[in-house]
């Protein structure tokens, strides 16, 4: 495994816990999963900005909003929320869920998170729930993601990167 070395300058920054307060985000990535036992959900991945002065720059919040037991459908007020919080287009009409999904990334917001306890199953959970949307400060994005962004959002404006053989390790 020659060619590979540390780089220090290249790491995730803000170990450890998010604490409560008001962030400054960019989604990354929202798709819809579901959990093992079956209940259907969609995850809102969000990026806590790096291009302005705050703490937990690059963390990750991940904000589930899961499908009513009774109707089995989304709670269509929560991406209404959301929606105008990531200033997406009012009245716009979607083909399909997966598109409304992709609307929302690479979309700033401001959230507001709580670091709270829930139980299930005699278990006990520390969950870190995004408790309101707003519309960012800061809509002029400068983030820079780190890593390969397996989420999709936007690195580079969507320009096409130059790699040659060389620039690869195998």
């Amino acid at each position: 495994m020659a060619g590979f070395n540390l780089d220090f300058e290249d790491v995730y920054e803000g170990q450890g816990q998010v604490d409560d307060g008001w962030y400054e985000v960019v989604v990354n990535r929202c798709n819809e999963d579901a959990t093992p036992g079956g209940a259907e959900y969609t995850e809102f991945d969000l990026v806590i900005r790096n291009d302005l002065d705050q703490p937990s720059k690059n963390m990750h919040i991940f904000e589930k909003n899961f499908k009513a037991k009774g109707s089995g459908k989304y709670n269509m007020k929560i991406f209404n929320t959301i929606g105008k919080a990531c200033q997406l287009q009012n009245g716009k009409t979607y083909n399909n869920f997966e598109d409304l999904l992709n609307d929302f990334v690479g979309k700033p917001a401001l959230v507001y998170v709580k670091n709270e306890k829930s139980e299930y199953k005699g278990k006990t959970y520390n969950n870190l729930n995004v408790k309101i949307w707003n519309k960012t400060k800061f809509p002029d994005i400068q983030h820079q993601f780190k890593g390969d962004n397996k989420g999709g959002a936007p690195m580079n404006n969507g320009a096409p990167v130059d790699i040659s053989d060389d620039d690869l390790p195998f």
